[in-house]
């Protein structure tokens, strides 16, 4: 079941773009992918990492980063989720991987997998999405292009949002006073019934 997952998931397809990765910026994707998983951190910020790999030399596109941490996320959540060796883990990659990628899942699985597969036992592993952020701001549209004076109050919300690989991205919207007053009489409606549970 371990290997029909992770040929489900495309394995093969990012197999190219980890062989390109230094070790260490490696270790590091890895090490926050977990502290994801474990809850220790709210994601992997694509964007730190990726001005890490710019810094390093590594031409790679955010896209095919997002990708890499996608992979390893999925590996070790998969592999907790089968409560696998770290030897049943690495005799599925080892003809894939350099060696020195293969070390640093040997270190993080030896170091974490335990306690990751101990996590997925109590169904403790990051499920979904998670809220990290939420900012807002009001504002007053004042003209546009077809009417000089609007003089309209709006209000501008920013939500960040780590989804399951620990990715974080970045939702802004706008509503009219109307419909912030409207979003803010439902998420009190919730709140009352979380009181109840």
């Amino acid at each position: 079941m371990f290997d029909r997952e992770l040929e489900a998931f495309g394995f093969e397809k990012t197999d190219d773009l980890i062989k390109i990765v230094p070790p260490d910026l490696f270790a590091e994707l890895c090490q926050q992918s977990v502290q994801h998983l474990q809850r220790q951190r709210s994601g992997v910020d694509c964007q730190v990492i990726f001005q890490s790999f710019q810094a390093a030399g590594v031409l790679i596109s955010e896209d095919e980063l997002r990708k890499i941490i996608r992979w390893i996320t999925t590996l070790f959540s998969t592999a907790a989720k089968y409560n696998v060796t770290c030897e049943e883990l690495l005799s599925r990659l080892i003809s894939k991987l350099p060696k020195q990628i293969l070390q640093v899942i040997r270190h993080v699985w030896n170091e974490e997998g335990k306690r990751l597969s101990e996590l997925e036992k109590s169904r403790d592993l990051l499920p979904s999405g998670e809220l990290v952020d939420f900012q807002w701001k009001i504002g007053m549209a004042v003209s546009s292009d077809s009417c000089r004076s609007l003089n309209h109050p709006y209000v501008t919300i920013e939500l960040k949002v780590a989804d399951y690989s620990g990715q974080i991205t970045s939702k802004v919207f706008e509503l009219t006073i109307p419909e912030f007053q409207n979003f803010h009489k439902q998420v009190k409606e919730m709140s009352s019934v979380l009181e109840t549970v």
